[in-house]
Parts: structure tokens; sequence; C-alpha cells
């Protein structure tokens, strides 16, 4: 085992992990992967070395990334947040959810942070994997050749207010909204589902459009807004003409894929600035009262 400095990958479902994995390498560190099991891809974490954990084994998983010498962690892929009930702690896994006290209740971004801050106090340094991923994250513009037009912009502007008042209740980091009317808000569901109900709700007119983004003060080193291949062709399925994501702070999983999919689809990709947008002709709506 080597005695170098590793990087510790606790992995969710999806490619992401697998990526962190290569740019972590590519880089010189070493690399181990600690699989929650029913959510990590045998596929994407298989190549490397790795363990799986159950989510309530914290004492399993800090056991195995200390016996690994990791200093630096990465939280990435999705995973589902169990019922305290089917959690099944170990006896470390019942000591940090003490310590964890109210965030357990306080929604997931509350929960995250101090899960982030545990790890910290732990001796772990808390990365995200955007540090890593430096292609997948894409800067403010237009990928791809397709073009907003100016109802689409419109419709981004209603859809990043929609998105911070979810966000300051977190709720979630995204909505679609059709010439003004707002079609689908995201939940815990996931944005494949919220797309298909936004197909669900299509009005007469010019498609609608997808707005990622992070919410209001969220630790963005456990849970960014990802977009895929998959996310393009579904936007397109729900008859929509977009996706609008903010720029930096999203992470793309293949965005050459994002790119192509959306060129032979005739779906706009636009990375965008939030504080922008507030400065442009069409303005931002009123926030709801």
């Amino acid at each position: 085992m080597s005695t170098a400095s590793a990087v510790g990958i606790l992995a969710g479902g999806g490619p992401l992990p697998g990526r962190v994995a290569e740019a972590a390498a590519a880089a010189g560190r070493p690399v181990f992967i600690l699989g929650f099991e029913g959510f990590a891809e045998p596929e994407v974490i298989g190549p490397w070395p790795h363990e799986y954990v159950r989510l309530g084994a914290a004492g399993r998983m800090l056991s195995l990334l200390r016996q690994h010498n990791c200093t630096d962690l990465v939280l990435i892929g999705p995973i589902r947040r169990p019922s305290l009930r089917n959690l099944c702690p170990d006896a470390e896994g019942a000591r940090i959810l003490a310590r964890l006290g109210r965030a357990l209740f306080a929604g997931d971004d509350g929960l995250l942070a101090a899960l982030v801050r545990i790890l910290g106090e732990e001796g772990f340094r808390i990365r995200g994997a955007h540090e890593f991923l430096t292609q997948a994250v894409a800067q403010p513009g237009v990928l791809g050749r397709v073009q907003p037009d100016a109802q689409a912009q419109a419709d981004i502007q209603r859809g990043i207010t929609v998105v911070q008042a979810l966000g300051r209740l977190d709720i979630g980091q995204g909505c679609v909204v059709q010439n003004g009317v707002v079609l689908a808000v995201e939940a815990m569901e996931g944005t494949d589902r919220m797309l298909a109900r936004a197909g669900e709700c299509r009005q007469p007119g010019e498609g609608g459009v997808l707005v990622k983004m992070l919410k209001p003060g969220q630790e963005k080193r456990a849970d960014m807004p990802t977009i895929g291949p998959v996310t393009v062709q579904n936007a397109h399925a729900a008859g929509l003409r977009g996706i609008a994501f903010e720029a930096a702070h999203t992470l793309l999983t293949d965005t050459q894929g994002c790119i192509e999919a959306a060129n032979r689809l005739g779906v706009f990709l636009l990375a965008f600035n939030p504080d922008d947008y507030a400065t442009q002709g069409i303005g931002l709506p009123e926030p709801l009262k």
C-alpha cells in the first residue's frame, strides 16, 4: 500500500466518481474509493482500489479511509437520503449521528454542511469535485450551435427567481419554465423525473427551459448541480427548447457528449451567471411574497 497522501472518494451513483479518480491519478495522487452500497456502480469504481460500505457504517468508512492514507475526501454521485429507521448505524455512526444533532432534520443542505464539518473535525480535508474536474465546469456562454432567443432568456430569468426561492427552502436545484409558466419544480425525485412531469404539463407554443443552479448558501463541496447527455435527451423528449445552468457551479458528466446531443436534437445549452441576469433589460420577476 502506498504511503503517499491519497484522495478518498465517497461514491454514489453515476460516472463522476470514476472521473474524479482519473483526474486525481493524472495529478499523481493515489486514489481509494468507498462505494456506497446500492448506489455506486461496479463498472465505475471497479478499476480503482475500492471497498463497498453501508451508509450507516461510519466506523468502517473512517477506518478504511485512514488505512489507505486518505487525507483529501471528495463526496460525489447521487444517493437517496435514507430514513433513520433504515440507516442501521454502527457504533461510530451512532456517535456521528449524535454530533449531527439538529442537522439531521435541517434538510439536505444542513445535513451535508454538517457532514463536511464533522469529516473536517476528523482530520480530513473536504474537496469539491470541481477542483479535480476543471474541464467539466463550464464558463459563461453558449455551448454548441443552438442559441436561446428572447423568450427563452425571459424564461431563464423566471427560472432563476424560482430556483432561488426554492433553494432558500432547501427544496431543489431546478425547475422548468415555459413562456413564463412554471411547469415543474425539482424536489427529492431528481431532474429526470421532474422533466417527465414537465413533459406531461407542456403548454401550446414554444417549448420550455430547464434551469439548474446552486441553492443560495449551498455546500457545493457535496452536491453541485449535475447534467449529462441523458439530461439533454430527456429535456428534448419533454419538448423543451434548452437547458440553462449556473456557470462554474454545475458539473457536466460528459461535456462533449452534452454538446453533441444538444446539436443533434436542436436544444440549446447555456451556462449563465445569475448576477448578470439581474442587469439585463427584461428584468427578473418580483419574488413571491
